[in-house]
């Protein structure tokens, strides 16, 4: 999870979605990062008709396929890839791997979508509750946001999936705890946001016009903090699918038979020798999936930033000046 406070300085408009949008388009490898992730969760969303497609699923075991003298090594190259199964079986059990590892990119990416969302609505909220809440709840909040950033996400995620019953449903529980973990960065920006905006005129304006604290903050301020918040979010993504996968690489976050990268890598540990492609297709499907985000949420700060848009204005200026003197 980033660990930087990232603030967007309200010392110009928000960019309009058209010049939003061509930002990223100058940049070759954001468009490659999001062609990625868009594949990726196409064929999520589409797992089941693409497993149909394969005649197979993720969950179906498949005796026949591995070889039980060599201790469930799969039979034949390639992890026992072959018309029937693309990308092989999975050693020990036989099940389908390329069914497994679209399932599991759908468990992925919902873990990780759903706790960014949660450290989103929890960040915002507190951080408007302390800036606008008067001293007293600024530095009350101030300080219980200090202390979520200081505390280790990762260990106290290990120790509160560990008590929670074991009937519980896991991504929901890994959501939740996520979530819950990973909002004091979120806060922090809003807060050093809204104390900026506060002194603005449109702000000023809104008041003298009658509208309360609450009213301010949600016609006035939270469209403003929206290019913050994003780009926050986007960098967010990336450290939850990896926070995913290590709590079910440990096996305390999903647990089988749900397939998850995390799960398949720690059973995989065992397997490299035998099977490498057990190995290598859900670390580099978790590799290719972490880049990608942040790469994209990289571009998205950079489309959002007013001050690297102006920067970027002034550079062409200059670059159109010596190529027309």
């Amino acid at each position: 999870m980033p660990t930087h406070d990232t603030v967007v300085a309200p010392t110009a408009p928000p960019p309009g979605a058209r010049a939003v949008w061509r930002r990223p388009r100058g940049r070759p490898a954001a468009l490659a990062a999001g062609a990625v992730l868009a594949a990726l969760v196409a064929a999520a969303l589409a797992a089941p008709l693409l497993t149909a497609a394969a005649g197979q699923d993720p969950y179906t075991y498949h005796d026949d396929l591995i070889d039980s003298a060599s201790g469930g090594a799969p039979v034949g190259a390639f992890g026992g890839a072959g018309a029937d199964h693309w990308l092989g079986v999975e050693p020990g059990t036989g099940r389908d791997l390329f069914a497994r590892l679209l399932y599991g990119a759908r468990v992925s990416l919902l873990v990780a979508v759903g706790a960014t969302a949660v450290q989103v609505a929890a960040g915002v909220a507190v951080g408007l509750a302390a800036a606008l809440g008067g001293r007293w709840a600024d530095h009350l909040l101030g300080r219980v946001t200090d202390v979520m950033v200081a505390l280790p996400a990762l260990v106290l995620a290990i120790a509160l999936t560990t008590v929670v019953p074991p009937d519980f449903p896991r991504p929901l529980l890994l959501v939740l705890v996520l979530g819950a973990l990973g909002w004091g960065g979120v806060s922090r920006v809003v807060r050093a946001q809204t104390l900026a905006l506060k002194g603005l005129d449109f702000v000023a304006a809104a008041r003298l016009g009658g509208a309360g604290r609450w009213r301010v903050a949600r016609r006035e301020l939270l469209p403003s903090l929206a290019a913050p918040v994003i780009t926050y979010a986007a960098l967010l993504l990336p450290g939850n699918i990896v926070a995913e996968a290590s709590l079910s690489f440990l096996g305390i976050g999903v647990r089988p038979p749900t397939p998850s990268w995390g799960q398949m890598l720690s059973t995989a540990s065992t397997w490299f020798r035998a099977d490498p492609m057990y190995v290598l297709l859900p670390s580099g499907l978790l590799l290719v999936t972490v880049l990608a985000f942040t790469v994209l949420g990289d571009a998205v700060r950079a489309a959002l930033d007013p001050r690297g848009a102006s920067r970027l204005g002034r550079d062409a200026g200059r670059a159109g000046k010596r190529r027309n003197p």
